[in-house]
């Protein structure tokens, strides 16, 4: 049994064969090849956060696995009305093969998968978006042809994306700068375990200094869920931290702009700048579907 809480959990070689597993679910799936690896399974996707992406995309692609996905709010589980997350954990184990969970604390996703006995799968916390990342190195993969050797560029908040993001690209042999307002920093694990990679990883506070000779941009809006009643402050600290023809114009010529959506237009990324690589973003978004597939499938394993 595998879990997916966090992705410094999965190797290098865990991760590649992910997405791997991925490019070839999302083949099968344009040319009308069935894959019902996952015929006779249960997925209880629980939501305390709210989501397009994650929600469409997990409940499709269990379908598509020929297994069947079990919806669950906070307001139609006791978990949000009390009762211990552990015991959710126990007796859910018993009824379904496998949970989904997109909530706050990344704890909550941890104590699932300690006191449960079936497969946990991150699909976002504060901490981390492992799901995206993978979604977000295969769709680099498909339009580079590699991962090791590029540099990527992440500017906006020391976010949950910006985690991940450091860990995915830093595993698969990528290099990452990231730039940031003073304050707005990842956690201080993240730090350590990019600096654990010498001169690969960068922090950086201006975007310019980031973006330079970058093979991929990838931004984030600045105010996360959650982060509403502070939006203004945020606003205020990120000025300057745009995805705009200036910063793109120190990139590498070819360079790719990933965005996980939903985009702020006029905020952390400017209309044109979208709309010129609208095609690498909702390719993107898609393949969120395959990605999850393959972990889906990994984990069942």
């Amino acid at each position: 049994m595998k879990h997916l809480l966090k992705l410094e959990d999965w190797s290098t070689e865990e991760i590649t064969e992910a997405l791997n597993l991925a490019d070839q679910l999302k083949y099968e799936q344009k040319h009308g090849i069935e894959h019902k690896l996952l015929k006779g399974k249960t997925l209880g996707m629980i939501f305390e956060k709210s989501s397009t992406r994650t929600r469409v995309s997990f409940e499709v692609g269990m379908t598509q696995l020929g297994g069947y996905p079990l919806f669950l709010s906070s307001n139609d589980l006791q978990i949000g009305r009390g009762e211990p997350v552990e015991d959710t954990a126990r007796v859910l184990s018993r009824f379904i093969d496998a949970i989904m969970i997109r909530t706050f604390k990344q704890e909550e996703v941890e104590a699932l998968a300690e006191y449960g006995s079936i497969p946990i799968i991150n699909g976002l916390t504060d901490y981390c978006h492992p799901c995206q990342v993978l979604a977000d190195l295969m769709t680099i993969r498909e339009f580079k042809g590699k991962l090791e050797g590029l540099k990527m560029c992440f500017i906006g908040d020391g976010n949950n994306m910006m985690n991940s993001l450091i860990v995915g690209a830093l595993r698969t042999g990528m290099s990452i700068s990231v730039a940031c307002p003073e304050g707005y920093e990842p956690p201080k694990n993240i730090i350590e375990f990019g600096e654990s990679f010498g001169d690969r990883f960068e922090l950086c506070r201006k975007p310019i200094d980031a973006a330079k000779n970058a093979d991929v941009v990838y931004t984030d809006v600045w105010a996360s869920m959650g982060q509403e009643d502070e939006k203004k402050i945020r606003e205020a600290a990120f000025e300057g931290y745009q995805v705009n023809d200036e910063l793109m114009s120190v990139t590498n010529e070819g360079c790719m702009v990933l965005h996980c959506l939903p985009a702020h237009r006029g905020e952390e990324i400017t209309a044109e700048v979208f709309e010129a690589h609208a095609n690498e973003i909702f390719e993107e978004a898609e393949n969120r579907l395959h990605a999850q597939k393959a972990v889906l499938v990994k984990c069942f394993e």
